[in-house]
């Protein structure tokens, strides 16, 4: 018997060009019942190029799938030669399920898939014109990490210094611009691994090709190649498809825009859908500029704009509107709907990230007294450190909740590695703790050393970290392991010693940078790792909090014992990036502060395109919810053991007035829309943290602020004496004990002795 064709098989057969019939199985136009009018002229469009400008809740998904559909029904093509690329395997199988149930049956023979499984496909057709054979290997990170590895070893390259892991995102990055390693320039190399990145990418190439594999980035890559290369490879394709299709254009990467332009030579009829609004990946090489271009790519191409919003309500659409207005770099549209108004924005002024976690978790309390579906309310947040006040308030509370897009921040990998070291310092026999880190960041520490280690354990019934201790006096292990491992027992007893005479906050950022974790990170050039440090910062605000390092690590032990047993109908807690996609009934949109949304990192790194990609994922954010959205901002945050003062964000005077509640403090924006980004004074002294309802009855110190200038804003100065009886927001009445310069010594009612600013102070 002779197998199966294959669906996917291209040949070299010139497609027919008879006419295809029209499907019988559903009625003609039944596929477009239902449709608004911009949606029905996008899908029975005909005679070109076409983008389909999709905004938020507009039915993006409905209008692609139905076109496709469309195509086939009427009888305009067969369904071999239609091409619809998705970005997730998920979102081609919801797809390929949904043109099937308009059409009456499955599309047997269409291509609808991911770039990178449309471009395995290709690929193993043509497998010897890029050197590989037919069969290649896909590798997986870890494969690609220890390939890079190899090469950094025999080119003398420190692997300490210079990470393969990083030097491998470094690589894909320059893959999703389309770098061959000859395209490579000096600039993009730079100075990584002693300026030989790009040598070692071509080296690495070069052992793919030898091993017959490639990496993730190579599928699309490796097609741009080929057909720029063999033209009549791209001939193939050209009578192949008719109609292309790619769904959310406006995430497409540098390569990916290469693979369809030159696949789109053959064929007027591109439909592109997306949203300029929402692209918010730009720091995984995502290019806003592919959508925004695309009349100039494609002449003569038609945009519709779907407006019509199917899911928030009047207010939120019109706020979002506003806000995404301010963008330059966009080809505009405004959301509409036709549904009741509903409520208005909510936004809120609060002391500090705890009573910004106190409030939000009374008012989900008070929305499910009400009935409100758990599973309906969101919180989003700019950054994934900000988890961790929410997920601590709710636990205490009992609220139950989850994290989507990534692990709770106590189970964060940055997180679990330093309170391996917490652990260990505090009690030396946790062999887990000790096995985790021993050779975290590395320290030339394998797997021969541990068995040694692990040797000594068993036949004398003691500890990894005694056992280490007593091997570290014989000759069981060699030069390098013995030294390494010398000097982290030693280590380990020194911060154990000083957790008797040092406050245990500062012990613990000692440990995290004398064992060298920070330094790792700092290293880091991956996008992860800004994210990583601020949870390592997150944590150390976090052991403010106790009194001790064992009593800290007592409420973690009880924290990830209560959040294994959350279930059943539970608040979403997620970073904004992550929730692009959803929507909630009820979404809260946290600390819109400046620094921290916008985040100050990308102000710094893309300036003004920085700042649209963060002021599209603020739209993004509201877009999520349907009927309710709450922002809210803080006066305060502690950053690395240190309260700053945090300004509003400027996205705050974007809202427009006439869609927030009457509980929000209309004055701050006509003080903010009159002021200016450039100073911090001056952005300072406009605002009143009393009227927005922030818990102080004084204003907030800034850094920058001179004697003469707090005075100029907040009056006489208290005049505060030792005796004296004081009011402090976190810890309550006191008595001033020492009085250094703006320095406070103060024996607290219930929290004991601390040294604070006499700024939050009050007289009591």
């Amino acid at each position: 018997m002779a197998p199966p064709a294959d669906p996917f098989e291209i040949t070299d057969d010139p497609v027919p060009t008879d006419p295809v019939p029209a499907r019988r199985a559903v009625a003609p136009t039944a596929h477009l019942d239902g449709l608004n009018e911009e949606q029905r002229k996008a899908v029975t469009h005909t005679g070109g190029p076409l983008l389909v400008l999709a905004g938020a809740g507009t039915g993006k998904t409905r209008v692609l799938t139905t076109r496709i559909a469309h195509l086939l029904i009427t009888g305009q093509t067969r369904p071999s030669q239609v091409l619809a690329v998705t970005f997730t395997n998920k979102a081609a199988r919801e797809m390929l399920d949904r043109v099937a149930s308009l059409i009456g049956g499955a599309a047997d023979g269409m291509w609808l898939g991911t770039f990178h499984s449309v471009g395995v496909r290709v690929l193993r057709r043509h497998a010897e014109l890029i050197g590989l054979k037919s069969n290649f290997t896909i590798l997986d990170t870890d494969d690609q990490t220890r390939l890079i590895k190899q090469l950094l070893q025999a080119e003398g390259i420190d692997d300490k210094k210079w990470p393969a892991r990083i030097l491998s995102g470094i690589i894909q990055r320059w893959k999703d611009r389309a770098l061959t390693p000859e395209k490579v320039s000096a600039d993009d190399a730079g100075d990584f691994a002693n300026g030989k990145a790009a040598d070692i990418y071509r080296q690495y190439q070069a052992r793919l090709a030898e091993v017959n594999a490639v990496d993730f980035g190579d599928l699309v890559m490796h097609c741009v190649t080929l057909w720029q290369q063999h033209p009549d490879i791209l001939e193939i394709y050209h009578r192949r498809f008719r109609h292309i299709l790619v769904d959310e254009y406006q995430d497409t990467n540098v390569a990916q825009y290469l693979w369809l332009r030159l696949l789109a030579q053959g064929t007027q009829d591109v439909c592109c859908v997306g949203d300029d609004d929402q692209s918010i990946y730009g720091w995984r090489g995502a290019e806003v500029g592919n959508i925004l271009r695309f009349e100039k790519d494609f002449p003569g191409a038609t945009i519709v704009r779907l407006e019509r919003n199917y899911r928030s309500t009047p207010h939120i659409l019109a706020a979002a509107s506003h806000l995404i207005a301010h963008n330059e770099g966009r080809l505009g549209k405004t959301l509409w709907t036709d549904t009741k108004e509903g409520e208005r924005i909510s936004l809120r002024g609060v002391w500090d990230g705890d009573e910004e976690a106190r409030t939000i978790g009374e008012e989900i309390e008070a929305l499910q007294r009400d009935k409100h579906r758990l599973a309906q309310i969101a919180i989003l947040v700019r950054a994934g450190f900000q988890t961790r006040e929410f997920e601590e308030r709710f636990i205490t509370m009992g609220l139950p909740y989850r994290v989507i897009g990534g692990p709770r921040f106590y189970e964060r990998q940055e997180i679990r590695d330093a309170l391996a070291y917490c652990r260990v310092t505090v009690q030396h026999d946790d062999d887990l703790a000790f096995e985790r880190i021993y050779n975290t960041p590395r320290r030339g520490l394998g797997e021969s050393a541990l068995r040694t280690l692990r040797i000594v354990q068993r036949a004398q019934k003691v500890s990894l970290f005694e056992a280490t201790r007593r091997a570290l006096e014989t000759d069981e292990l060699k030069a390098r392991p013995r030294k390494a491992l010398g000097d982290l027992i030693r280590s380990f007893e020194r911060w154990r010693a000083m957790l008797d005479g040092m406050n245990h906050v500062e012990v613990v950022e000692t440990i995290l940078d004398e064992s060298g974790y920070t330094d790792m990170l700092r290293m880091d050039r991956s996008p992860e790792a800004e994210g990583r440090l601020e949870n390592l910062k997150e944590l150390t605000n976090a052991l403010q909090e106790f009194d001790s390092l064992p009593a800290f690590m007592e409420h973690v032990a009880l924290l990830t014992d209560n959040a294994e047993r959350s279930d059943g109908d539970m608040v979403s807690v997620m970073t904004l990036h992550a929730a692009k996609g959803l929507e909630f009934d009820t979404v809260f949109l946290p600390g819109w502060e400046e620094g921290l949304f916008p985040n100050q990192r990308a102000l710094d790194d893309k300036g003004l395109a920085g700042l649209e990609e963060e002021r599209r994922l603020a739209y993004v954010g509201l877009t999520r919810a349907r009927k309710r959205a709450y922002v809210s901002f803080a006066a305060n945050r502690r950053v690395f053991n240190q309260w700053q003062a945090a300004i509003p964000s400027r996205f705050l005077r974007e809202l427009p007035t006439d869609q927030l509640a009457e509980s929000s403090d209309a004055g701050l924006y006509a003080t903010y829309s009159a002021g200016h980004h450039g100073g911090l004074r001056e952005q300072a002294s406009g605002f009143d943290y009393e009227s927005l309802g922030v818990a102080s009855g004084r204003r907030p110190r800034w850094r920058d602020e001179t004697a003469d200038d707090r005075r100029a804003v907040d009056g006489d100065k208290l005049d505060l004496s030792v005796g004296q009886r004081v009011f402090h927001q976190k810890f309550g009445y006191g008595r001033i004990v020492a009085v250094d310069g703006n320095k406070l010594d103060i024996e607290f009612e219930k929290a004991g002795s601390k040294k604070v600013l006499d700024s939050f102070i009050e007289a009591a």
